[in-house]
Parts: C-alpha cells; structure tokens; sequence
C-alpha cells in the first residue's frame, strides 16, 4: 500500500540515520512497528495487579490439555 507523508527532511533522515534502515520506507516501518509493540507492552503492563489467577506456576506446568 503507497501513503503520502509530510514530514521535516531533518526529521527523516535522523530517522534513517538511527534505524540504519537502507531506504525511508523501512526506516519508517521500522518506526511504526516498534511504535505499535511498545504500545502493546504498555497496555499489558496495565494489567498488572487487576488479574486473579486460582493456578499457581507448578500446577499450569502440569496440566493436562
């Protein structure tokens, strides 16, 4: 899929620069991927303290599916 960004020059090549990507389009990628996985992480870690689990570790090793 083809998108038309504007954007500064110096933004995008200090991009470039810190991806080490060989072309602008991976190094955007490259952005938006890492972007959209610390997203993800964040919204786990918001989890943290609000699950309740009956299971400990030692039993879910040894449990039969």
């Amino acid at each position: 899929m083809r998108a038309t960004v504007t954007m500064e020059k110096e933004l995008l090549d200090t991009l470039v620069k810190e991806t080490k990507a060989k072309t602008k389009a991976s190094a955007v990628k490259q952005a938006i991927n890492e972007y959209l996985r610390k997203k993800k992480v964040d919204k786990i870690r918001s989890l943290r303290g609000k699950l309740e689990f009956d299971l400990d570790a030692k039993t879910l090793r040894h449990y039969e599916r």
